[in-house]
C-alpha cells in the first residue's frame, strides 16, 4: 500500500477528496494531513475522516528539522501540496526528489511565482480577460511554480465570469483530475 502525506493551509477540499479517492482503493492511503495553520478547517475533515492530522508552525518548517525529520519517518511514497501556501523546504525536497507535487489553479507558466495563489490568480486572470484558465500539477522543486508539468486541463471562461466564477470552474478541474493524477503517479 503506497503512502501519501498531504500539505495544506485552507478548507481542504482537495484533500478531503483525495483522502476519499484512495480510502478503498488498495492502491494508497493518505496516512497524514499537516497544515501550517492550527485552526485550518482542513484538520477537521482529516480527523472526521479518520486520517492522523497535525499543524506546525512556519518555524517548524523552515528553521528546525522538526518537518523534515517527521517525513522520514512517515516516509511516504508521494508528498501532495493541495493549497499549501508555504515555500516548501529544500531539505525535503531534497529527501524526496520527483515524490512532491502540488496543484497551481492556473495554466503554468502563466499566473505563477510568488504570491500568485488562490484568489489573486483568478483575480488576474479576469483582470487579464484571459478566454481560458485550467489547473497545473507539477512537480516541486525549490521555485514557486515551476516544477516539472505533470498534468494540464483547462475551462473556457466567457467575459461576463468574475473571479469567483473562474475560482468555481477551476475546482471542478481540481477535484475530478487531481486525485486521478496521483492515482497515475503511484501506480
Amino acid at each position: 500500500m503506497k503512502r501519501i502525506v498531504i500539505f495544506a493551509s485552507g478548507s481542504g477540499t482537495n484533500a478531503e477528496n483525495i483522502i476519499k479517492h484512495f480510502q478503498d482503493s488498495g492502491l494508497a492511503k493518505v496516512i497524514h494531513v499537516l497544515s501550517n495553520k492550527k485552526d485550518a478547517k482542513v484538520l477537521d475533515r482529516a480527523k472526521v475522516l479518520g486520517v492522523a492530522n497535525s499543524s506546525f508552525s512556519k518555524n517548524d518548517l523552515l528553521e528546525t528539522n522538526t518537518i523534515y525529520d517527521l517525513m522520514l519517518q512517515l516516509n511516504p511514497d508521494l508528498i501532495v501540496l493541495a493549497g499549501f501556501l508555504l515555500k516548501f523546504p529544500e531539505n525535503i525536497i531534497s529527501a524526496f526528489p520527483n515524490k512532491i507535487i502540488n496543484v497551481h489553479p492556473a495554466l503554468l507558466p502563466k499566473y505563477g511565482g510568488k504570491g500568485m495563489y488562490g484568489s489573486l490568480v483568478h483575480k488576474a486572470v479576469v483582470a487579464n480577460n484571459e478566454v481560458v484558465s485550467g489547473i497545473t500539477i507539477h512537480y516541486v522543486n525549490e521555485h514557486y511554480d515551476e516544477g516539472n508539468i505533470i498534468f494540464q486541463a483547462d475551462t473556457q471562461l466567457v467575459s461576463t465570469d468574475t473571479f469567483e466564477d473562474v475560482a468555481a470552474k477551476i475546482h471542478v478541474l481540481e477535484q475530478k483530475h487531481f486525485p486521478l493524477v496521483i492515482e497515475q503517479l503511484l501506480n
